[in-house]
């Protein structure tokens, strides 16, 4: 992927944001420094369902609801069920991916590249675009 050139719309997959607002939050330099730069970083209804389904603590729910505002979180709708459909009948293991699959559509849809610590769960997805931290 290497790195990319001018402003874009990233969206996180759960991995990045867990990784970012718990433990030692190995994630949070790059993700601080992808919003310094001007991307705007948001995150699919999907992902705020793996968020919140935890386990979570308060801190870590408040450090996202900080960092982010309220404007994050982008909706799950019609179009984006129907390409996540598309993608579930194209690819192997589908059933095991379901999530992951209603993520990349909902970045598909919009544009975005996905952010993701795990490249190899959307590596079958051509249309899907990751966006790689320098």
């Amino acid at each position: 992927m290497g790195a990319q050139i001018g402003l874009m719309l990233i969206h996180l997959d759960t991995s990045v944001l867990v990784d970012a607002f718990t433990g030692t939050r190995r994630s949070l330099r790059q993700v601080t420094a992808a919003t310094a730069a001007g991307h705007v970083l948001a995150y699919c209804a999907i992902v705020e369902y793996e968020w919140q389904r935890g386990p979570r603590v308060d801190a870590e729910t408040s450090a996202v609801k900080d960092f982010f505002g309220g404007d994050q979180v982008v909706a799950f709708g019609g179009s984006e069920a129907a390409l996540a459909a598309s993608l579930y009948r194209r690819v192997k293991r589908a059933r095991q991916r379901q999530a992951d699959l209603a993520v990349a559509a909902c970045t598909i849809d919009r544009g975005a590249r996905l952010w993701t610590l795990n490249d190899a769960d959307f590596k079958d997805l051509p249309e899907l675009l990751l966006y790689q931290p320098d």
